[in-house]
């Protein structure tokens, strides 16, 4: 193991203040940074020594045998132990969970959103498979602590072994029951669970508060039930890495690793490199960025996929289609370049609304209308390919009038896709709704 290196920012807010110096022993489960506004405790995940404290991390040397024993939180209230442990929400921003449990849903809902929605990842449904104990633990607690009255789990009906051993492990459980999702991204969105399991439309700038729900991923419950039982602080992650690996493509599953590990650590791991990657990406296909072996996993960290080669576009014109669901407009640029394409035409899709932040939400995620006025606009820009980052339905409806115009479309995920033998996102063929016969 490498050098531990803990950012200072990996949550939703500003940047932790850092409570340790070097030459400090720390432990697992020592505290070392602390909000400094919205945010959560960090805490070192290793045995070891502080070798540097920079202005947006803090680097330690982990010391060559490990123990599985960790510095735990203080007893209190669940709500307290949950902002003690720094849980935070660990399938997207990381917004801290105990701010958002501090809402009273007055009977309203926990939605669980086991949807494991970008392509390869694993970890969310194998943690329901192997721990579904735990799993449900957290959503008890989250129940008592927001004053919910029910919660329901979101999950792909194509997760069948998943689904089957929750329906086995809920059956005596009267509040709690399954909802399953059609294989389509993006279903995991927060307001696209809410509206398929609640049938309640939230406007973009809505929380599903607005609803009467919260909605928590499955490793975050996980570790809201090691918070109150355990009091284990929140310093390890669960991920998988996927891609262009020695032996296959095949995901592996790695469970608890500490935060700060590296990039290439995580990659030796799974077998180390096979060849020279066209790059690696951390996090999911969709949502994901270009990164580097020495960068290190945070509490949000999904997957690592190194990739196949890009193409070699020669040079070819570009337009570039912006969606609310995929990569921002810089992401999809930097995919440009490394296909050797010049972009000359940019575009969002028509239900991207943007938030004060600058951020991006769709209006109605994973139902998505046509495309024809993008089309075109990439046409009389003299476009002659297109790339587009949208979800399933939105990419279906872009096929529906870019090649009628000559114009060759790649998505943003092709080469991921391609690496990890998925099948490319072009035509919509899986239905919207499934049957809940469960």
């Amino acid at each position: 193991m490498g050098n531990i290196q803990i950012l200072l920012r990996q949550h939703v807010g500003a940047p932790c203040a850092p409570i340790v110096k070097a030459g400090d022993e720390v432990k697992k489960g020592t505290l070392i940074a602390t909000p400094t506004g919205l945010g959560a405790n960090i805490f070192s995940s290793v045995y070891g020594v502080v070798e540097e404290v920079k202005e947006d991390r803090i680097i330690i040397k982990p010391d060559a045998e490990q123990k599985d024993e960790f510095v735990p939180i203080e007893e209190g209230s669940k709500l307290d132990m949950v902002k003690a442990a720094g849980v935070v929400g660990m399938g997207g921003a990381g917004f801290p969970t105990g701010v958002k449990l501090g809402t009273d849903l007055d009977g309203g809902y926990i939605l669980i959103n086991a949807a494991e929605c970008e392509p390869g990842l694993k970890h969310n449904i194998m943690q329901i498979e192997n721990e579904c104990d735990k799993v449900i633990r957290g959503v008890k607690y989250c129940m008592e602590i927001s004053n919910a009255a029910k919660a329901i789990f979101a999950i792909k009906k194509k997760n069948e072994n998943a689904v089957k051993t929750l329906k086995e492990a809920l059956k005596d459980e009267a509040a709690i029951s399954i909802h399953l999702l059609p294989d389509i991204y993006p279903m995991g969105e927060e307001r696209a669970v809410v509206r398929e399991t609640l049938g309640i439309e939230l406007e973009p700038t809505q929380l599903p508060a607005a609803a009467k729900s919260i909605v928590i991923n499955v490793e975050t419950l996980a570790r809201v039930a090691e918070a109150i039982d355990e009091r284990k602080p929140s310093f390890s992650k669960n991920l998988t890495v996927i891609g262009k690996i020695k032996g296959g493509n095949k995901p592996h599953v790695f469970m608890d690793v500490p935060v700060g590990t590296s990039v290439g650590d995580l990659i030796e791991m799974a077998g180390g490199l096979d060849g020279e990657p066209g790059e690696i990406v951390m996090g999911g296909p969709f949502t994901g960025k270009a990164t580097t072996l020495d960068a290190p996993i945070t509490k949000t960290t999904g997957g690592i996929i190194p990739t196949i080669e890009f193409p070699d576009l020669h040079g070819a014109t570009m337009g570039v289609l912006v969606c609310a669901c995929g990569g921002d407009e810089t992401r999809m640029r930097d995919i440009a370049t490394k296909m050797n394409s010049k972009v000359v035409s940019v575009a969002r899709c028509k239900q991207a609304a943007e938030m004060k932040s600058g951020a991006l939400k769709c209006e109605r995620p994973g139902n998505c209308p046509g495309q024809v006025k993008n089309s075109m606009q990439f046409k009389k820009d003299k476009c002659e390919y297109i790339i587009i980052g949208n979800c399933s339905d939105c990419s279906n409806t872009v096929m529906g009038s870019a090649p009628k115009m000559g114009l060759k479309v790649f998505h943003q995920t092709d080469h991921i896709m391609r690496t990890i033998g998925h099948p490319l996102y072009r035509y919509l063929r899986v239905s919207k709704k499934v049957d809940q016969d469960i």
